[in-house]
């Protein structure tokens, strides 16, 4: 409803009631009667004479005046509150209007505004409710009046800008219904598991025909620009790009394939517990929601993988154990010592995982209690007794093995005394003056070039046959060659 304000002609005729009400009783004539007042005695009777009124000039001049006074008033309250004369909002005219008026005007003129779709159209006509049109009317109107007031003359005849904007779903349905020959859905790119090469690949798009929605917004801004409501519009079909280009399913596809070669649950930076690239895929989905591509993660898949985790995560303390010598140098770490530890509490990790894995992330890192692994020392010494031809081994004091060996004939002593190995060596030739022994495995040496090694060329163990060195079955020379580390001690003796 349009705002009012009184004309000065109601003001004027008001002003004139009373004026004439007013002369009325100027003009009053008294009643000349003797009764009213009795003269005194000898006086003559009095006469009475008309009052004169007033001249009609004057006051109507001075009832003129007061007619252009209020109309000047009037003006000038409407100045106050009115929106410049030739003020237009987005080529809409809303001068001589309040604001309030002029947002209703705004909102009325774009939904009555026509549009004639021609060509595959067949020229139906739809109207801009129809189309969903809108414009932000009641700011608009406040900023035209608060910009361009009537009172500012110098802002008479300003154009205010104001961006026309279609509902794209009501518009389209309004189009889809009027010309559905104009129309052929594209079809967006997808992004989907292959087993056959364990990635995501991607399955391109494909164009479609519509109506333009964003050109028709830009026609109909231009017609209302140039003052106009209503335009002729083309109902012919234009290509449709898909809301899903191949490059956006791509760039998905190809962080999804990252996060395969990663994914799993972690402790530290180890990945304790991996996650093939077919069982991850199972708990993934690719979604296309309204034109984006998203990652939905299968919760209950999940955990059906996060019930395994004690079994494979959970495990006892590992001791360290050193070889070392008499005297406590370690000669070798024959055991590395592990840590022990416990997953914690598992009941939120199926839904932390899903929410990590929905936005690209998949590493998840598992909370365990750790139990400290503690050392073991391994004294360990090898004893030849030539008199007994026995070769055997010690670890803290308690006997491991023991062969029967060869040790060197009369004339090739194996020398007696206290050594320490020095050298492993896996297979070599062996040459004295008079002999050459080929590939002899398994070589330990203790002192100089005497050794512990196998021995294929005979099995007379027992006896002394060897040119120094102590003949051993080649599986027991193997087992020496892995159980005795440099710097273990071998003692010698009769």
């Amino acid at each position: 409803m349009t705002d009012l304000i009184s004309a000065p002609d109601a003001a004027t005729e008001k002003i004139a009631e009373a004026s004439a009400s007013a002369d009325a009783s100027a003009t009053a004539v008294l009643t000349n009667d003797a009764t009213a007042l009795p003269p005194a005695d000898g006086d003559q009777p009095l006469a009475w004479a008309p009052i004169e009124p007033a001249p009609k000039k004057k006051r109507l001049g001075l009832w003129i005046g007061l007619g252009l006074g209020v109309l000047a008033l009037g003006a000038g309250a409407a100045s106050m509150v009115l929106i410049a004369p030739g003020t237009t909002v987005a080529g809409i005219s809303v001068g001589w209007m309040t604001p309030g008026a002029a947002a209703d005007a705004l909102s009325n003129h774009l939904a009555d505004t026509r549009v004639t779709l021609t060509g595959a159209g067949d020229d139906v006509v739809l109207t801009g409710a129809d189309l969903g049109a809108s414009i932000d009317a009641r700011a608009l109107a406040d900023d035209a009046f608060a910009v361009h007031p009537m009172w500012n003359v110098t802002s008479w005849g300003a154009a205010v800008p104001g961006d026309i904007a279609l509902d794209p779903v009501k518009a389209e349905e309004a189009l889809r219904d009027a010309v559905p020959t104009s129309f052929q859905d594209p079809v967006d790119a997808a992004v989907s598991f292959d087993a056959a090469t364990g990635t995501f690949v991607v399955t391109p798009s494909e164009t479609g025909t519509a109506i333009s929605v964003s050109e028709l917004t830009d026609a109909i801004a231009a017609a209302l620009a140039d003052g106009g409501n209503s335009l002729e519009f083309s109902g012919e079909p234009t290509t449709a790009i898909a809301s899903v280009s191949d490059d956006d399913a791509t760039t998905v596809a190809t962080s999804l394939n990252t996060m395969l070669g990663s994914i799993g649950f972690y402790i530290g930076d180890e990945r304790t517990v991996p996650v093939d690239a077919a069982t991850a895929a199972s708990w993934l989905t690719v979604v296309d929601t309204d034109g984006e591509l998203g990652i939905v993660a299968d919760q209950a898949a999940i955990q059906a993988t996060v019930d395994t985790l004690p079994a494979l995560v959970d495990r006892a303390p590992v001791n360290a154990a050193n070889v070392v010598n008499s005297s406590g140098k370690v000669l070798r770490a024959e055991t590395e010592g592990v840590n022990g530890r416990a997953i914690g509490d598992t009941s939120n990790i199926a839904e932390e995982f899903a929410a990590q894995l929905e936005s690209g992330d998949g590493i998840y890192d598992i909370t365990v209690t750790e139990t400290p692994f503690t050392s073991v020392n391994l004294v360990r010494t090898a004893d030849v007794n030539l008199s007994t031809q026995t070769a055997s081994f010690y670890e803290n004091g308690q006997l491991v093995n023991s062969w029967k060996i060869s040790s060197g004939a009369p004339g090739h002593d194996t020398k007696t005394g206290n050594f320490t190995i020095r050298a492993h060596v896996r297979i070599q030739d062996m040459k004295g003056a008079d002999y050459v022994t080929k590939d002899v495995p398994w070589v330990t040496y203790f002192n100089g070039d005497q050794a512990f090694h196998g021995t294929y060329w005979h099995s007379n163990f027992g006896h002394v046959m060897s040119h120094g060195c102590v003949n051993m079955p080649i599986s027991a020379a193997k087992w020496v060659y892995d159980w005795a580390p440099d710097g273990v001690e071998v003692s010698v003796h009769y």
